[in-house]
């Protein structure tokens, strides 16, 4: 990429106050032309602009990003898509790089690292935060391909989960408090708690001990 081109990019979040934060920090050679809160109007609006790269969140309502890859990779071929999302969780990760995606990192980046990854994968490089690349290195070596389709040990509970009660369960097996989820999530302490109830109700469990090991049963954290 020559030093004084723009990357232009399109930001893809269902969370307003991060979405302005990413904005804030992101620095030249990157801008934000468009933002889109949920996979039907991202599809719409990355499909009319047509930008160089896209900040992809994972969890979208409306089917995910998962499914904004599935609807733009193959129509947009010079678009490099970026995942950026709170979850490290394996299936998320490899599921988006299966689909398209040129890369993943996780919310707790820089934006100065942020804009590098965002210039490195408008130049066609593959980017990850350091801890994600080794499993999608051996998910890989281990056969799987960008047409595999879903990561093997699919479980019919988790599936039971929303998104976002997949999130919240990760990080209070992970040992987080409400009021850190919800600074995590952009979501208020309430919000938490209703989530951490659906989720006790759709595993059948009694009380967040249980959830913790439920999760890491799965290797969910």
């Amino acid at each position: 990429m020559s030093e004084d081109r723009t990357v232009r990019v399109v930001l893809v979040d269902d969370h307003r106050m991060f979405r302005t934060g990413v904005r804030a920090e992101l620095g030249a050679p990157v801008e934000v032309v468009g933002e889109a809160d949920d996979a039907p109007s991202a599809v719409e609006l990355v499909a009319r602009l047509a930008p160089d790269v896209v900040l992809l969140d994972v969890h979208l309502p409306g089917g995910g990003g998962v499914a904004v890859l599935r609807a733009l990779v193959p129509k947009l071929p010079a678009t490099r898509f970026l995942a950026l999302s709170v979850s490290d969780a394996p299936e998320d990760v490899i599921s988006v790089i299966r689909a398209g995606a040129r890369g993943y990192v996780t919310k707790s980046i820089t934006g100065a690292e942020l804009t590098d990854a965002v210039v490195r994968v408008g130049d066609d490089d593959v980017v990850f935060s350091p801890r994600l690349a080794g499993f999608v290195l051996d998910a890989f070596a281990a056969g799987g391909t960008a047409e595999s389709g879903p990561v093997e040990g699919a479980d019919e509970d988790l599936d039971r989960l929303t998104a976002r009660e997949r999130e919240v369960l990760r990080l209070i097996a992970r040992g987080y408090a409400y009021k850190e989820i919800g600074k995590q999530l952009f979501i208020s302490v309430k919000t938490v708690e209703t989530h951490v109830s659906a989720v006790l109700r759709k595993l059948q469990l009694s009380n967040r001990h249980e959830l913790s090991r439920w999760a890491a049963d799965r290797r969910l954290v």
